[in-house]
């Protein structure tokens, strides 16, 4: 009977990614067999009875791909302290899934969600180098030598330097004083469009992540999500496949 890491076989069961997983490791928050776990080294099999939160977990059968068009004021944390509205609010299944990645309340667009803790992580490291397209509302007219800084990389959270962007501009209204711009990254920092836009001294109006890889959500209302098809599923994982053949 095949062993397998205790966060592995958490985030196979649907319960978050697998580094928040063993976040949840170390709190105590799970039992194997009765007794509380705190070690990531931890392995089970099928046999051993798993609980988090009390709660005995088992790894989906059947797994489960979705892509919801985000609203403004949701947050993508599975778990959620304060009241706030979740995106996992607006998927009515008797499945227990994951977003993937995150996007924060004040930014709308596509998101992934899935029960599928591999891929999961496969997309999150950030080895994996998948396209986020994202159209940002801007104050005030931004110039071809700011875009310029957004390609070629700026310095965010004080040392960091972003990777090279793929940045045009959609639209210039001066008479509203705004710009629109579309801005395409493969990083996953915390915020980082709007820290990027920071660094030219330019203010976020309004941000949208209009598209994963190739998944666009252009027919999706906010709020609305629909299950992806098999090529859809198939090029998410080529895509990870593909960057892991060029990095190994």
């Amino acid at each position: 009977m095949e062993e397998e890491r205790l966060q592995k076989y958490l985030a196979n069961a649907g319960i978050a990614s697998r580094r928040k997983c063993e976040e949840l490791i170390l709190q105590g928050k799970v039992e194997v067999n009765g007794n509380v776990v705190t070690e990531l080294g931890t392995k089970v099999t099928s046999k051993d009875v798993v609980k988090y939160d009390g709660k005995i977990v088992k790894p989906e059968e059947e797994k489960i791909y979705i892509l919801l068009n985000k609203p403004i004021g949701y947050i993508t944390t599975a778990h959620e302290q304060f009241g706030r509205d979740k995106v996992l609010d607006l998927i009515k299944i008797n499945k227990r899934i994951v977003p993937v990645g995150r996007l924060d309340m004040y930014t709308s667009g596509a998101l992934i969600l899935t029960n599928d803790g591999e891929l999961v992580n496969k997309l999150t490291h950030p080895k994996n180098e998948i396209d986020k397209t994202y159209n940002v509302t801007l104050k005030g007219k931004i110039t071809e030598s700011e875009i310029e800084s957004l390609k070629n990389g700026v310095i965010i959270d004080d040392d960091y330097l972003t990777k090279p962007a793929k940045v045009k501009i959609l639209k210039i209204d001066e008479e509203k004083n705004i710009s629109r711009v579309q801005i395409i990254i493969h990083e996953g920092k915390n915020r980082q469009i709007r820290k990027m836009c920071e660094a030219i001294d330019k203010k976020v109006l309004a941000l949208h992540r209009s598209k994963i890889g190739t998944l666009d959500v252009k027919n999706l209302k906010p709020g609305e999500w629909r299950y992806l098809n098999s090529s859809e599923i198939f090029g998410l994982t080529s895509i990870v496949a593909s960057q892991n053949e060029l990095l190994s």
